[in-house]
């Protein structure tokens, strides 16, 4: 049976605040959070009647000697308890029930607009920050939700005390009345306290779980340089500023449960002293002084209540506020609003910014000799960035974004392999067999990958593919590649992790599986540039050179010192200088 999701369509959030964001969850499941008001409310009122119930027993049993009576209100406290017991497991189960709802539909919301923002979303926020606010901040957002049934509840219990004694007597309604927002006055500052070390809490540990992402995905590299000391010492030291982070939230924490504590208790004792007098100066009797202590005894709890829902309200707001963050981040359209249709056929791909003119149906290699500058000509000829790109002769822009990301496709050679089985995470077109599988994997020459799983394509693989090496990984994100079939796919370094003999076959193959379709691979490499239609040079961010592999080696020496690897000439733009002829060499010439 297939899973279900809690929440298919999880509704549109309220962004305008954090506050907001809570009432909408709240407005979002009202009989349920109705029933749980409901239900806690009745217990908590629940627990005042025992008080009364006790004074009864002693003023009409005891004090009367009338065993009868006792009875009577001895089984009436019994029955009371075991309603109670009962209201108060069902106020636990609906409240649980409230607040995982609340969970899943903020994850289902954050889930759907994560998944608009797309590539993007790692331009605009750190991986680390997302990890914080879908694991730990939907949580403390939801246990806010508590307040709705044993807040309400104890607000309402709070107010039926007081009137109960204001039938014994004034003065202790009035103590009662007034003592409790003098407890929320003294809380106070230190939840304020709470809030502001919350948030600096939060943003050290989104930096620290980006830090800790960053250094796990490039182990491996940094062992092989030799840097995972100097990565570990950096993590270490920043790890140390989180837990001065952590010890400070502890400690406004902590001062907080101990008031929780120590505050009510002492206003208990105060409330118990006060009808303790009045009872010896004969204003209340025995069974009411009684009966006053176990209602300032059950007041407690709803007071607890509402220094806890003060406390999960903070950070709640805390939570709430970087949940909104994420949710207010929109989908970069690149400037385009859809205004032109993309080209009906094959066309010309053409950056202003650094002059490439990529001809369809052609496989262009690109040398740069900055890999940032890679990376940016990529970006604007997928359409990840505003630019100038033309495709057809019109704006790339304005064209639906939905058509450029089905027809142009940008490979990044560390892009995401979610788990499952191989064939699961190869197949990214509906209807693709076995047959258009092993095709892909033969162009990337990735059939000894699937030839070393003990299951061949139907073998689990991990997310991220952690169990294969970085090589492996990499001729897979070729072959799934190369299975989407786009119009125009751009590769980025496809064969860094791979050793020269394969790095030769996939070169061969690549150019037989693209054939009459627009590849641009963008690498510095001999072995794949020599198997490329033409090749251009990328300096400074501009094209400074075209032609085939052999004759910018022949002609370029700038070229050739960035494809060779010439350890006296690694700046692109100084080893052209050098090697341009003066005018007497060209006179001599």
């Amino acid at each position: 049976m297939p899973p279900q999701i809690p929440h298919p369509d999880p509704g549109v959030p309220d962004t305008r605040g954090p506050l907001r964001y809570i009432w909408w969850l709240v407005r979002s499941e009202p009989w349920r959070v109705l029933r749980g008001s409901v239900i806690g409310t009745a217990w908590m009122v629940g627990l005042s009647a025992r008080p009364y119930l006790v004074a009864r027993a002693i003023d009409d049993g005891l004090r009367a000697r009338d065993n009868r009576a006792l009875a009577v209100w001895v089984l009436a406290i019994l029955v009371a308890g075991v309603a109670l017991a009962y209201l108060g497991i069902m106020r636990h189960r609906t409240m649980t029930f409230v607040r995982e709802d609340a969970t899943a539909r903020s994850a289902g919301v954050l889930l759907r607009h994560l998944s608009r923002i797309g590539a993007m979303l790692p331009r605009k926020l750190a991986a680390g920050e997302v990890a914080t606010v879908t694991g730990s901040d939907v949580g403390h957002v939801s246990e806010v939700l508590t307040m709705t049934g044993p807040g309400v509840g104890a607000v309402i219990a709070y107010a039926v005390v007081a009137v109960v004694l204001w039938s014994f007597s004034p003065l202790l309604a009035a103590f009662v009345l007034l003592g409790v927002p003098a407890i929320a006055v003294l809380i106070g500052p230190l939840l304020r306290r709470l809030e502001q070390a919350e948030s600096a809490y939060r943003h050290e540990q989104g930096i620290l779980t980006t830090r800790a992402g960053d250094i796990v995905a490039g182990l491996r590299v940094l062992a092989g340089v030799g840097g995972r000391g100097l990565f570990g010492r950096r993590y270490a030291a920043r790890s140390q500023k989180l837990l001065a982070e952590g010890y400070r939230v502890g400690a406004v924490g902590s001062w907080i449960e101990a008031g929780m504590i120590v505050i009510p208790g002492m206003f208990l004792a105060a409330v118990v002293w006060l009808a303790a007098r009045m009872a010896g100066a004969g204003d209340i009797s025995i069974g009411e002084m009684v009966a006053v202590y176990g209602y300032v005894a059950i007041l407690v709890i709803p007071v607890w209540f509402l220094l806890e829902g003060g406390y999960e309200l903070i950070r709640g707001r805390v939570a709430a506020r970087r949940i909104i963050a994420l949710l207010n981040l929109t989908p970069d359209e690149a400037g385009g609003q859809a205004l032109e249709p993309a080209p009906a056929g094959p066309a010309d791909l053409h950056d202003p910014a650094s002059g490439l003119r990529v001809p369809y149906g052609r496989l262009l290699g690109v040398a740069a000799s900055d890999p940032e500058a890679a990376v940016a000509l990529a970006d604007r000829l997928g359409r990840f960035v505003a630019s100038d790109v033309s495709w057809g002769g019109m704006p790339l822009a304005d064209m639906p974004l939905d058509e450029v990301r089905a027809r142009i496709l940008v490979a990044d050679h560390d892009s995401y392999i979610f788990g499952g089985t191989l064939r699961d995470i190869l197949v990214v077109r509906r209807r693709t067999g076995d047959a258009e599988i092993w095709a892909a994997l033969r162009a990337a020459s990735a059939e000894d990958v699937v030839g070393a799983l003990p299951h061949g394509l139907a073998t689990l693989v991990s997310t991220r593919a952690r169990t294969l090496s970085g090589g492996e990984r990499q001729r897979v994100r070729l072959a799934r590649a190369l299975l989407a079939e786009p119009e125009v796919l751009i590769l980025l370094e496809p064969s860094s992790a791979v050793d020269a003999h394969t790095e030769a076959r996939i070169a061969r193959r690549l150019r037989e599986a693209r054939s009459g379709r627009t590849t641009v691979v963008l690498t510095t490499s001999p072995l794949m540039l020599g198997h490329a239609d033409t090749v251009a040079l990328l300096d400074d961010g501009r094209i400074v050179a075209t032609g085939t592999h052999a004759e910018l080696v022949e002609r370029d020496a700038a070229y050739r010192a960035l494809v060779h690897r010439d350890s006296d000439l690694v700046d692109v733009g100084e080893s052209r200088e050098s090697h341009r002829p003066s005018e007497a060499q060209g006179a001599r010439r």
